[in-house]
C-alpha cells in the first residue's frame, strides 16, 4: 500500500482521487456513518435509555418527597408540642428536630446518588471501597471536621443553647438561626450572618435561658427634693409595669446610687423576659422623664448597658 502511495507522489503531482480510491476513504466513512445512524435508530437502545431516565427521575423525586415528608413529620413530632399533655423544652426539641432533619437529608441524598450511579451501570463495589479508604484518610487529616461534629452533638444534648437563643461567643453576638452537624449560624441584630464551626466555640454566653434584669439610673439636680423624686419614679415605674407584658416583677427603686458634682443618681431595677430589658428600659426612661417634667423636676435619665 505504501509503495503505491509513494509511486503516486514520485510521479510528480498528488492525485487526491487516486489516494481516496487507494485507501477506500469514502467506503470507510460511509460504514461509520451507517453504524452511527443504525445505533441512534435502534428502538432497543432508545427504549433502554428512556427506561433508565425514567428510573432516575423516579428515584430523584421519590427521594425529595421522602425528605419533605420526613421533615414535616419531625416538625410535627418535635416542635408542635404545645397541646400535648407531656410538656417538652421547645428550645431543645426545635434544635434536635432540625438536626435530625439534616441527618436524614444527607443520608437520603447519598442513597439517591448511589442508586442513580447503579442505574448508569457504575460498579459501586470499588467506589464504596475507595470511599472507605478516602474516609479513613479524611478521618486522620480532617480532625477539625470530626471535632466540629462532636462539639455540635454536645452543644445540643447538653442544651448549651438552642435555635432562637441570643448568645455571644467570642466577638460574635446574635440570634441562633441554625445548629448543624458542623457549624452554628448566628444572625446579629443588624442583619449580619456569622457561620461559626462548632469546634471553635469554646465559651458561650446565653442571654435567653433566664429572665433579664434592667437597670435605669435617673439623674436629678442636687437641689431636687429626693423623696418627692423617688415617689414620682416609683409611681411611674408601677404604671409601666401594669401596662407592659414583658415585665415579670414589680420594679424596685433602690434609692440614691451615686453623687456627682451637680447631680444625684437614683437607681431603678426591674425583672423582665429574656432580652426585653432594653426596650423596657427605653420605655421606662421616656415615662420617667415625662412625669418628672410634669412635676417640675429636671431630669436626665440614663440607661446602664
Amino acid at each position: 500500500m505504501l509503495k503505491g502511495v509513494n509511486k503516486v507522489l514520485i510521479e510528480g503531482s498528488i492525485d487526491y482521487r487516486s489516494l481516496v480510491n487507494h485507501f477506500n476513504i469514502e467506503g470507510t466513512f460511509a460504514l461509520i456513518t451507517d453504524q452511527i445512524f443504525a445505533y441512534f435508530n435502534d428502538p432497543v437502545m432508545w427504549t433502554s435509555f428512556l427506561l433508565i431516565l425514567l428510573k432516575i427521575l423516579v428515584i430523584f423525586f421519590v427521594g425529595r418527597i421522602f425528605i419533605k415528608l420526613s421533615s414535616k413529620t419531625i416538625s410535627h413530632l418535635f416542635i408542635n408540642r404545645e397541646s400535648h399533655p407531656l410538656k417538652f423544652d421547645t428550645r431543645r426539641t426545635k434544635t434536635i428536630g432540625k438536626l435530625i432533619s439534616n441527618v436524614i437529608s444527607y443520608t437520603v441524598n447519598f442513597i439517591i446518588i448511589l442508586m442513580i450511579l447503579s442505574q448508569l451501570n457504575v460498579d459501586l463495589a470499588p467506589l464504596l471501597a475507595g470511599a472507605g479508604v478516602v474516609g479513613l484518610a479524611i478521618g486522620f487529616g480532617a480532625q477539625n471536621l470530626v471535632k466540629d461534629v462532636i462539639s455540635g452533638f454536645f452543644i445540643i444534648f447538653e442544651d448549651q443553647f438552642s435555635v432562637g437563643d441570643v448568645i455571644q461567643t467570642g466577638s460574635f453576638k446574635g440570634t441562633v438561626e441554625e445548629i448543624g452537624l458542623r457549624v452554628t449560624i448566628i444572625k446579629s441584630w443588624t442583619g449580619e450572618v456569622h457561620i461559626i464551626p462548632n469546634g471553635s466555640i469554646n465559651q458561650v454566653t446565653n442571654f435567653s435561658m433566664n429572665n433579664s434584669i434592667g437597670v435605669v439610673d435617673v439623674a436629678v439636680p442636687h437641689n431636687t427634693d429626693i423623696v418627692r423624686a423617688i415617689e414620682v419614679i416609683k409611681e411611674t415605674a408601677y404604671k409601666v409595669f401594669e401596662g407592659n407584658n414583658n415585665m415579670i416583677k414589680e420594679p424596685e427603686v433602690l434609692g440614691v446610687q451615686n453623687l456627682s458634682a451637680t447631680e444625684v443618681y437614683i437607681r431603678l431595677t426591674f425583672e423582665c423576659k429574656a432580652n426585653t430589658h432594653h426596650s423596657v428600659a427605653r420605655l421606662m426612661n421616656e415615662q420617667i422623664k415625662i412625669n418628672l417634667d410634669a412635676t417640675g423636676i429636671v431630669s436626665a435619665a440614663a440607661v446602664i448597658p
